[in-house]
Formats: C-alpha cells, structure tokens, sequence
C-alpha cells in the first residue's frame, strides 16, 4: 500500500505510528434480514488475508454514493452498486463489508436477503445466478467514519472533513467490495455534500449538480482500479489545476488556506512525471495529483490518480527538501507500480514498495546526489536482520494482531529495492532499464505476480533467473551482491526469551 516509513529522518513524538492506527472504537452492526443459515465466509486465498476477496464473480464496475452530513464524526448515507459477471454458479453472494449498517439488498432490481459473518456481508438471491451470468448488486447501507478496534484504515478523519486510506484490507470498511487487488474494476463516484465544501474522487469529474444547500460531485475512472486505492476527499479545499508532460490534467487538492505554503511543492509534480516517463514510459492514467490532508496518519498513500499526504510532510523544517520530493516520488512511481501494475497477492507487496522505494532512491541520487550505492549498501548490511523480522521480500511474514499495516516492513520497502539492485547488478543497466518499460507495459491495467516478474525478467536476460531470484526473494539470509563481494549484513539480533 502506500505506507511509506520513513526511518532515515525521526518523526515527532506525536506522529508515530500507534499500536492501532486509529483511536476510536465503534461496534459493527449489519442489520440483517432473514437469510438461510449457515453463511460462511469467504475469501480468495490470499495467504496474508486469508478471508479478504470473494470467489464465484468478477466485479466490472463500482458505483459509489455518499451523502455527508455535514460532520465527520456521523455516519454518511450511502448507496453501493456493483455489477459483476458470475464465474460459478451462485446461491449466495458474498462481500466482503465490515463497518456500517446496511438497510436493504437488491439483485438484478430483486430484493435480497443477507445477513452477515465475519467480515462478511452474505447475499441470498431470490433465484441462484447461473455461471456466466451478469449481475447487479445494489446495497443501501451506511459508511462510518469511526474507526474500529483493531480495524485499520478506511475513513481517514482531517481537520475540515474526510478522506480514504484503504490499504491494505480496508475498502470494505467504507463500502461493500470485492476487496481484494486481484478484482480490479471501474469506478464512478457520487458524494452530496454541503454547500461550501469540495468533494474530489478517484478519475475525472463528470459533473457537479448544485441546489440551493448542497452539491453533488461525480467522477469516474477511465482505468480499472483495486479497491484499495479507491480515494474521496470531503473538505473545504481547492482544488489546483496545471498541465503535466504531453497535456496530462493534474490536478491537486488543498486546505484553502494553505494555498501560497504548499504551492512550491505542487507545482513540482509535472517536471517529477516527465522524470519517471523517462525511466519507464508514459504515464498510465488520465489525471494525477496531490491530496494535501491536515491529519496525522503516519503515511502517504498512492490513492489512484490521486495520493494522499500529510500537509505537514511540506511544512515540517525538519524534512529536507530532497527528501519531500524523493517521497512524492515514491507515490507517483506507485501509479505505474501497484496501481496500473497491481499486485496478484498481497505477497506480491514487493513489487509495488521495492520499484516505488527503487525510483525513490534514483530520484534522489540524480537530482540531489544522494548515491544508490551508499543506500544499497546500508541496505545490504540490514537485510538479513530484516528478513529475521519480516520474511524475505516476496514472502513477507502475515500482519500483527489488529494492524493490518506492518505487513508494510523494511523488508518490502529497501529490502525489496535492494533485490532490484542486485537484479541490475546481475543483468547489467541496458536490460534493467527494457525490464523496467516492458514489465508496466506488458501488464497495464492488470495484475501481476512475481513469477511474471521473473518470467519477463529471464526473457529479457536471455536466461533463466529462477535461482537468482529465489534467493533473493525467498532466502531466509541475503545472497551474495554481484559486483560487490565485500559487502556484509550483520548478523540479526536474538530476541529477548528466544
């Protein structure tokens, strides 16, 4: 997901990452009308999140309505509409829905009922879905912005209104889903809110319907997207407009009155795309901007066309300047890496934090003479102790109790990045760089796992790479550097009662 650690430069007491994520407790409830028993839940496999997906359908589009009251501490109205096209046959439906209440369901204009399990919402049709069958699913239901114990993300509250954070396994908290990035799908989003405030979504506008005290705001994808980089912010902000390289809208989002404080910083964006179009091709989507959010989340995140940061990023002293745009970085890179390019399981996590710390660190080293080497190296001496704590890269160790988000280790992050050298190093820059364009080329839009990235990486090498990348992707030490015999990883320290 994005969550980007930033372990080179200590953050304030007051902006660490708590044991929970966020503060509030709230209990679920789904209303439930009669259904047969027993309902179970279900999931795709996920060896992270074992119970997070659903199988028997594909979700091809999200219609997404939001009604805010005018608070973010009271539960908006909301309406979800799924349709999907049914890959077994079905006499339930699961979704995967955790944190509101749900009034009614209906399918194909049919009521429904559900009940739920888990973190389930379970459907009951009036007659079973045959395979290959299309079918929408509409659900009235409430979206809380309270969080729950040992529930991370979703509603994000700010200073002004709301936002989205949810990565990894948090859509669900928001709306009814499919929340797994393997079922990427379209999106239009509707959110009502007050007149006086901004609502800004996922995609390009497509349409604002003002009456004398409120506003609705619509804006659709024009690429498919995983749920957790779905992205509405609710606030009284202004919204930026510029252009990008070859007429590409970007456009960000800010708490008014910090307009003339965070501009040096926005204007930034179109110069840091041409940059990595450099690297790695066109950009892949039909806008891009910046999500300035005053709330104290401890990460950014690389919401789809529009990532959320924390406004005090741009405003703390302490950060260096390279180092504010090395992490703007890192979020644009997500949008070829994890977003167009999604990850087929969550143990693909690598693939999207290890390119996104990877240009990260390039942006740096080019722009700001901060050598990769020195960073690779101070990497390489971690590593194994990181693998001891987290996993390798591409089998990182299942979530902590309650936080859902320290699968986000320094495993996934440099030591992913730090495969990515080695993988240089191995194969040399010229066939690196073709990797580079052709893997978010070859898989955009999609989703895809680390046995493509190795596949298309023996392609291009002319030879297979399988034991290369299994021990730098699964080895429980850290294989030797190529071209770097004398680099050395300290050994990982016992842990207290081992």
């Amino acid at each position: 997901m994005l969550l980007t650690p930033r372990p080179r430069i200590p953050r304030p007491r007051t902006r660490r990452i708590k044991a929970a994520l966020f503060a509030s407790a709230v209990s679920v409830c789904l209303i439930a009308a009669s259904a047969p028993s027993p309902a179970t839940p279900l999931g795709v496999g996920d060896r992270l999140f074992p119970h997070l997906g659903n199988p028997g359908y594909d979700v091809e589009s999200y219609d997404l309505a939001f009604t805010y009251p005018g608070t973010n501490t009271q539960p908006l109205a909301a309406v979800t509409t799924i349709d999907a096209v049914t890959s077994a046959r079905l006499d339930r439906i699961n979704l995967d829905y955790a944190h509101g209440e749900v009034g009614s369901v209906e399918v194909n204009g049919v009521p429904a009922a559900f009940t739920s399990t888990g973190e389930d919402l379970v459907v009951t049709p009036a007659q079973p879905l045959p395979t290959g069958s299309w079918m929408r699913v509409t659900v009235h239901h409430t979206s809380d912005p309270i969080a729950v114990k040992d529930q991370d993300g979703g509603w994000v509250q700010t200073k002004d209104g709301l936002a989205m954070a949810n990565q990894a396994d948090a859509g669900h908290l928001v709306f009814p889903c499919n929340d797994h990035p393997s079922d990427k799908a379209m999106f239009t989003i509707h959110v009502t809110a007050p007149n006086g405030y901004t609502a800004v979504a996922n995609g390009l506008p497509a349409g604002a319907d003002r009456t004398r005290r409120s506003t609705t705001w619509t804006y659709r994808t024009e690429h498919p997207m995983a749920t957790e980089l779905a992205q509405v912010s609710i606030g009284r902000s202004t919204v930026l407009h510029r252009s990008g390289p070859h007429g590409l809208p970007v456009r960000d989002v800010v708490p008014t009155k910090d307009l003339k404080t965070l501009e040096p910083w926005l204007k930034k964006t179109p110069d840091q795309i041409a940059w990595l179009e450099g690297k790695v091709g066109r950009y892949p989507f039909e806008t891009y901007g910046l999500l300035m959010a005053e709330a104290q989340t401890g990460f950014e995140l690389e919401t789809q066309t529009l990532s959320l940061f924390e406004r005090d990023l741009f405003t703390e002293p302490a950060y260096p300047k390279w180092y504010v745009e090395s992490i703007m970085v890192h979020e644009l890179s997500h949008q070829w890496f994890g977003d167009s390019v999604s990850p087929r399981t969550w143990s693909d996590l690598w693939l999207n934090e290890g390119h996104a710390t990877w240009y990260e660190a390039l942006y740096a080293e080019e722009k700001a003479h901060k050598p990769m080497e020195a960073r690779m190296k101070a990497a390489y001496r971690a590593s194994d102790s990181w693998r001891a704590a987290g996993g390798p890269p591409a089998a990182p160790k299942g979530p902590k109790p309650g936080q859902k988000i320290s699968i986000f280790r320094p495993n996934v992050y440099d030591g992913a990045a730090l495969a990515l050298y080695a993988l240089r190093q191995e194969i040399g820059r010229p066939a690196f760089e073709r990797l580079e364009r052709a893997w978010v080329g070859v898989h955009r839009d999609g989703v895809a796992s680390t046995a493509d990235f190795v596949d298309l990486a023996s392609g291009i090498a002319g030879r297979d790479l399988s034991g290369f990348f299994q021990g730098w992707l699964y080895g429980k030490t850290t294989p030797p550097m190529p071209g770097h015999p004398d680099w050395k990883s300290d050994a990982p320290q016992a842990r207290k009662g081992t």
